[in-house]
């Protein structure tokens, strides 16, 4: 189950070939990455790149709002699989199974299930949404390759990568601190009026894993580390040059004052 952190797609190249030997099914979380796109190794020029969606057995989307379109709430499952599929509509309708063989009015409750639909209203929303990705995306990398350009000399912070087989959709822009306080640096931007955000604390450190499975401080050091030391920069479409200015004005001058 690989996450697409921060609109960046997984290895897939590693993955499949993983699932392949050992028989497994892949469910990418792709609620990041909606729009990204991956070239598979044997793929040649980026033309034959593939988007999310069109090679794990199963492909999760969230519709939430901060997300790059939005239906209020909600999201989506995507699969190729048939079998798939009609298991996903019974398990989001109650369980729900018509048998019109028995009667236009029969219906059983085979396994217990959810209320999972989606309105029409919602769904209203999200194809208007879905019309726009294309200017936001774009958007969100002009952003993203502002912020990479400005930052780039800054040898104090680590910047996300994306990978030369990898078009990301930037949902998000974490930084890490290399040194120095990140907490200062986190509560200085935001007296700046800068919406910096940690995305995010390890599941491990959260009181539900620590008693349900024991876990404690220490078990996961590299995501540990990672949470010690990442900040999220603002990063959404209707963002303008002047305020993304902002952002990376205020970030030199408080790095370069509290590091």
């Amino acid at each position: 189950m690989p996450v697409d952190f921060a609109g960046h797609p997984c290895d897939y190249d590693r993955i499949l070939k993983i699932a392949r030997k050992h028989k497994l099914l892949v469910i990418e979380d792709a609620c990041h990455a909606l729009g990204a796109e991956w070239k598979p190794a044997s793929a040649k020029g980026y033309g034959e790149a593939r988007k999310i969606g069109s090679f794990a057995d199963m492909t999760i989307l969230s519709f939430h709002p901060v997300k790059h379109i939005t239906t209020g709430e909600g999201g989506m499952a995507l699969t190729n699989n048939k079998n798939f599929c009609e298991k996903l509509k019974i398990f989001r309708h109650h369980g729900i199974v018509k048998k019109p063989q028995k009667g236009k009015w029969y219906y059983e409750i085979e396994e217990p299930a959810f209320n999972y639909r989606i309105t029409d209203f919602q769904c209203a929303l999200g194809l208007s949404q879905l019309k726009k990705i294309g200017k936001f995306l774009k958007r969100r990398r002009e952003i993203a390759a502002k912020y990479n350009k400005a930052f780039k000399n800054i040898k104090e912070i680590i910047l996300p990568a994306e990978k030369d087989n990898v078009k990301s959709a930037w949902h998000i822009y974490p930084i890490q601190i290399k040194k120095g306080n990140r907490k200062k640096i986190f509560d200085d931007l935001q007296k700046q009026g800068i919406g910096v955000q940690v995305h995010y604390m390890p599941l491990h450190l959260h009181p539900f894993y620590k008693k349900k499975f024991g876990y404690k401080k220490g078990n996961f050091p590299i995501a540990e580390n990672y949470y010690k030391r990442a900040i999220t920069l603002p990063l959404f479409p209707k963002m303008t040059n002047k305020e993304v200015q902002y952002v990376i004005n205020s970030v030199k001058k408080i790095l370069i004052n509290k590091i």
